[in-house]
């Protein structure tokens, strides 16, 4: 059963990032303000429920949120700062979008750059605990799908469309066949044998 709160009384923004783990795309990540009753019987952690039930709460979440927003960092500002400072980053830039200020932050793991001016509290697991963290998870794997679903268009031989750019095998052995796209992040070890492949030339 998710919890409706942290601390009671307060204005609570639940803050969480998806693509972390992907080779290729942006890392995209939500923060959720949500009211004391908001209720639905489908919210879960997003890894929890499927890409239906997750594409159904994302209009019931941003219509019904008392704020919403959404932060992207892409490949390229992956590469340059690293995966982990990218999705504190996309976190802050979410928290950005809000039209409500919070008075606290509710993180999704052990770890976050404090955000200036307000407090946080890393929780781990926090998506399957609070309904904000939660609701903040299905924003951000929503809005990060929709992304790679248009870049599979231009760059349909990874299966971006199923995979949405984590390192399955058949994302992988395309790498191997046609070599990364302008969109991996190449900072990554995108196939095991990367160095021997991509050097070779």
């Amino acid at each position: 059963m998710l919890r409706g709160y942290f601390r009671k009384g307060i204005i609570e923004a639940g803050c969480d990032e998806a693509g972390r783990g992907c080779l290729a795309g942006p890392v995209t990540a939500a923060a959720v303000i949500l009211s004391d009753n908001f209720q639905h019987e489908l919210l879960n952690d997003s890894k929890q429920i499927s890409e239906k039930k997750r594409n159904i709460l994302r209009p019931i979440i941003e219509a019904e949120a008392l704020a919403w927003g959404v932060g992207v960092v892409d490949h390229k500002e992956i590469d340059t700062i690293n995966i982990l400072q990218g999705s504190f980053l996309a976190m802050h830039r979410a928290i950005d979008q809000l039209k409500i200020r919070p008075e606290l932050i509710l993180v999704d793991g052990n770890r976050f750059n404090p955000y200036s001016g307000i407090p946080h509290q890393c929780i781990v697991k926090g998506d399957s605990l609070y309904k904000s963290i939660a609701a903040a998870s299905v924003l951000a794997k929503t809005h990060r799908d929709e992304i790679m679903e248009v870049l599979h268009e231009q760059f349909p031989n990874y299966g971006w469309i199923k995979n949405k750019g984590y390192p399955t095998r058949q994302h992988r052995e395309a790498i191997v066949d046609v070599g990364p796209s302008p969109y991996h992040r190449m900072t990554f070890t995108l196939v095991p044998e990367q160095l021997s492949l991509f050097d070779q030339g």
